[in-house]
């Protein structure tokens, strides 16, 4: 029998966010995989192992995929790492794959599914909170309410268009072009918070875009809603 490969959310940053079904994954497999050189030292490690403290004595596989923008790179790095995992399946090992958020939201293990099933083998995505919806809950409002539509946009500064839809945005990854962003969120008129690595320590939140500082970090997700209308 060939191992299975889970894909596993761990949620955005506080422990105690992570599911009931994650940590009994952890608990119960011996090889856990992690996005980065040094295991140890990746955020997704960082977050399970206050939930599990087991994972620490774990067999941990550092699948390496760094963010290069050449696709034919990219594709190199993602078949390595397919093959990595590939190696502990084939031994009739399962492999716990963990990951930042959902493990179905712009998820470094979905790039390895495409190469673990050609080459036959079973994978698993589960289910973690998305990092939009632990923000909206550190800001304590809704993201959508009625029939309003949401849009989830990664990367803001290489889109040419403007926010102009009806609806709630959600911005995620665009921490290393801020200035652009808050241009393009000035011009749109909603409302816009920010929460700046959620569920951390260093966790920060911003009622304005104006509060926003340029040298936002990388974990920076924004939530631009539709201004409300006064009330008659």
């Amino acid at each position: 029998m060939k191992g299975i490969a889970y894909g596993v959310g761990v949620g955005p940053g506080d422990p105690e966010l992570m599911t009931l079904k994650a940590c009994r994954l952890i608990r119960e497999n011996d090889i856990i995989a992690l996005p980065g050189k040094e295991p140890k030292e990746t955020v997704a490690y960082q977050i399970a192992v206050q939930a599990v403290p087991e994972l620490a004595e774990k067999e941990l596989i550092p699948v390496y995929m760094p963010m290069v923008m050449d696709r034919a790179v990219q594709r190199e790095n993602h078949r390595k790492g397919a093959e990595l995992i590939a190696e502990y399946l084939e031994q009739g090992k399962n492999v716990v794959y963990l990951t930042l958020g959902d493990a179905s939201v712009y998820c470094t293990f979905t790039y390895l599914q495409p190469y673990l099933h050609a080459d036959g083998y079973e994978t698993q995505l589960v289910s973690g909170i998305p990092s939009f919806c632990a923000a909206a809950a550190r800001l304590n409002i809704p993201i959508v309410e009625w029939n309003e539509p949401m849009h989830v946009m990664p990367a803001l500064h290489k889109l040419d268009e403007e926010l102009d839809r009806e609806g709630t945005y959600v911005l995620m990854k665009s921490g290393s072009h801020m200035q652009e962003v808050k241009e393009i969120l000035r011009a749109s008129g909603k409302d816009v918070q920010m929460v700046q690595d959620c569920g951390m320590p260093s966790e920060k939140v911003y009622r304005s875009v104006e509060e926003i500082p340029d040298d936002a970090g990388y974990f920076s997700l924004i939530i631009a809603k539709d201004a409300k209308q006064e009330q008659e």
